[in-house]
């Protein structure tokens, strides 16, 4: 079994004159971000790969919720539409049992409904656990599991 956790970034600040890609975490959003990777080590996961977008607020909520794991910064998570998320995901090793996928909406929302079902809202710092027992390279739609799902507002 393979288990696929697909985080969408913590709330991020509209700064006037930052470009997008800058734009930083709030408050809310770095203590959102920490909460996150509470509740997936309480769930006794520990990601052997973690994916994520080059966005500063990518990079702070990957940083914030997996301390110690350097990322892999894919460029095409970015504005990524779900089946881009899949070809990525079809590229990571065989040997790599948990992966987190850090990106933004409406992409990973739209990657996890794809891959497991459900109808949830997805939002700033929320995250999807899939398990499937499909090998990364077969990953594909309906082959995982929704196993949960945290929302920082319904904590």
């Amino acid at each position: 079994m393979r288990t696929l956790i697909v985080l969408r970034h913590a709330k991020a600040a509209h700064v006037a004159g930052v470009a997008d890609r800058d734009r930083p975490l709030t408050g809310q959003g770095e203590q959102d971000a920490e909460r996150a990777g509470e509740r997936i080590r309480e769930m006794g996961l520990a990601p052997d790969l973690v994916l994520c977008s080059p966005a500063l607020r990518t990079r702070r909520t990957a940083e914030l919720a997996f301390p110690g794991l350097e990322p892999s910064y894919e460029r095409e998570i970015y504005e990524a539409y779900p089946d881009e998320l899949l070809e990525l995901l079809r590229r990571t090793d065989a040997d790599a049992g948990t992966v987190v996928l850090c990106g933004h909406n409406p992409g990973v929302h739209e990657l996890a409904v794809v891959l497991a079902g459900g109808d949830y809202v997805f939002r700033p710092g929320a995250f999807a656990v899939i398990r499937t027992g499909s090998a990364w390279t077969d990953l594909g739609p309906g082959e995982g599991d929704l196993v949960m799902r945290w929302d920082p507002k319904e904590d």
